[in-house]
């Protein structure tokens, strides 16, 4: 793909909340705009746990890239599709499987993907959810391991299948247990008659003393009240050793049988191989940056969102890794880029942490105000619902929201597993 030469090209790694907010903001007068993404579509990554527990279609939280093209703001800029798989700094190129894309300007907005901590094998034995994908292969695990529960006759392995480990103690891991303890105390006495609720366990998993650790103490005590309201059990200050055969193995040798392990412990900076160059990504995989989101040593490169490492005295550890961060980012950069130069620094201003469990249950913190229950899970159910792109799928995740409220009566509860054949011509992955 060849340059036009009339404006400077900035080539944007990733259609996340950052990518897509860079593109809309910056000039299209002044630069020509190429965004790469690997897939054609933008995600909710909030919102996978509901995917996964059968709360939502995977529809009703992605928004297709080119239709996003179609607004006013972002006429100008192209999509390609396509995995980046080299950054060549030599000849200022990015290489995907199909092409190379010359660039003058780069911003990786790339995002993270699961940190398995070095444990050797665990990815092949866990489910994760980092993308849409990820999120319906766990939808369709747990709905499996219900229904051949439901007719295993042996006791050891029957509880084996009905017993569901989340990993991670963070916002994704309580709401996923969260989802996953309503299923138990809801779902499982209405639509599984041949178990019995108590035989299903719900086991959240985490290394350090409390949950939310990001959070307030506060929210940790209630959403720890939370769960156990759902009948999920907490292991507080347990670190997983490994995942292997159906055998979850603690460090100090404890073990727990268990035949679906959802990972949420970490994550990592989406890798990338950079040539013509020895600046690589630092710890956790993520770019540092300066207070213009310019990634030390590449000239012309930036970097956004979770992939940017920006510390400050408040953050000396990287901003977090949520969408704020990389939405206000892009605002800041695009200034920057627009007037050509680079003046005003990148603050990040902290609009407040929240996460749900369950219906009517979840914690909000908002400066040195901390609240719960009721009024967090509608201010949870408002920010979320203005965060998704799309007036339909606003209009679809509220009507479920809705219709699951009154009865659980989710129609998303079926097996849908894709065919293997036949084989594709070409690799999309």
């Amino acid at each position: 793909m060849e340059s036009t030469g009339k404006k400077e090209r900035i080539v944007i790694i990733g259609a996340g909340f950052g990518g897509l907010t860079l593109a809309k903001h910056v000039d299209k007068s002044r630069y020509e705009v190429v965004i790469v993404d690997r897939r054609n579509y933008h995600s909710f990554p909030p919102l996978f746990y509901q995917v996964a527990s059968s709360g939502l279609e995977p529809a009703n939280i992605a928004f297709p890239i080119r239709r996003e093209l179609r607004a006013r703001r972002m006429r100008d800029a192209r999509y390609h599709y396509g995995k980046v798989t080299e950054i060549d700094m030599k000849a200022r190129e990015v290489a995907t499987q199909y092409e190379r894309i010359p660039f003058d300007k780069l911003v990786i907005a790339a995002g993270t993907t699961n940190n398995f901590f070095g444990i050797e094998g665990l990815d092949e034995h866990v489910y994760t959810m980092k993308t849409v994908p990820e999120a319906v292969r766990a939808r369709n695990a747990i709905l499996g391991r219900l229904e051949r529960g439901s007719l295993e006759r042996d006791p050891e392995k029957r509880r084996a299948l009905l017993t569901f480990v989340v990993v991670g103690g963070g916002p994704a891991g309580v709401e996923v247990a969260g989802a996953l303890g309503e299923m138990k105390r809801y779902i499982v006495p209405r639509e599984y008659p041949g178990i019995d609720r108590d035989e299903v366990r719900v086991i959240l998993v985490e290394g350090t003393d409390k949950l939310l650790g990001t959070m307030t103490a506060a929210s940790g005590r209630d959403a720890e009240t939370a769960l156990g309201e759902l009948m999920v059990d907490i292991y507080l200050k347990r670190t997983v050793k490994s995942v292997a055969d159906g055998v979850v193995t603690f460090a100090g040798g404890t073990t727990l049988e268990a035949e679906t392990v959802v990972w949420t412990a970490g994550v990592t900076g989406v890798p990338f191989h950079l040539t013509g160059t020895e600046v690589q990504a630092g710890r956790g995989g993520r770019f540092v940056v300066d207070e213009y989101n310019r990634v030390e040593g590449l000239e012309g490169v930036y970097a956004i969102g979770d992939i940017a490492m920006h510390a400050d005295e408040r953050y000396p550890r990287g901003c977090p890794q949520v969408a704020q961060p990389a939405i206000q980012q892009a605002r800041t950069l695009a200034c920057n880029l627009n007037s050509g130069n680079f003046t005003r620094p990148f603050s990040y201003n902290d609009k407040g942490s929240m996460a749900t469990i369950g219906r009517n249950r979840a914690v909000v913190d908002m400066g040195k105000t901390h609240f719960s229950g009721f009024p967090a899970w509608l201010l949870w159910m408002a920010v979320h619902l203005m965060s998704l792109m799309g007036m339909r799928n606003r209009v679809m995740v509220f009507f479920n929201w809705c219709l699951n409220y009154f009865n659980f009566g989710s129609p998303l509860r079926v097996l849908m597993r894709p065919s293997r054949l036949p084989l594709p011509s070409f690799r999309d992955e």
